[in-house]
């Protein structure tokens, strides 16, 4: 004949009960020493898993929070500064068309046989064949400001002499 089960909330609690019984009775079981023994090696395994849990992550976090700080700071500063020039260049007046086509040869002019200019009204595609990293970004901050042109489009691919493909930048307003 089966017993009828208890609600699950029911057996738990007596199940653990009984576990506690058998605990403390091995606890008394066990001698003087035993006792002592055991205890420091849960005193031990309890302040390990607390330096492991609470203790070692805050040091850590109190060790690499300067340099982190230091870090977004200086992110923060960079941001700052691109976004005066984006103000500067805004309040900036507008450049004359041929004023800017004249700028935007020059520029091309900077890079030597390396670059070929096209222009097709209010956009001039630049093509680059092995512009070093550092040529190309003072190329678009020249262009940025003298000719006031923006990328559009870009087609580049990184090789071991530099840059190639091509740029397509914007000489109007819009």
């Amino acid at each position: 004949m089966a017993r009828p089960t208890p609600p699950a909330g029911n057996g738990l609690k007596v199940q653990l009960a009984q576990a506690r019984g058998r605990a403390a009775a091995q606890w008394q079981a066990l001698g003087e020493r035993e006792r002592l023994a055991v205890g420091g090696a849960g005193t031990l395994l309890g302040l390990l898993l607390a330096w492991g849990l609470l203790v070692n992550p805050a040091l850590r976090t109190l060790r690499t929070a300067p340099a982190e700080l230091e870090q977004v700071e200086l992110q923060l500063q960079q941001m700052q500064a691109q976004a005066q020039e984006a103000r500067a260049l805004r309040a900036a007046p507008a450049v004359p068309p041929a004023q800017a086509q004249e700028a935007l040869k020059a520029s091309v002019a900077h890079l030597g046989a390396a670059a070929r200019l096209n222009l097709a009204g209010e956009l001039a595609t630049v093509t680059l064949n092995g512009i070093a990293p550092v040529d190309l970004q003072a190329f678009l901050g020249e262009v940025r400001a003298a000719a006031r042109a923006r990328p559009v489009e870009a087609q580049l691919t990184r090789g071991p002499q530099g840059f190639t493909g091509s740029l397509v930048l914007s000489l109007g307003d819009a």
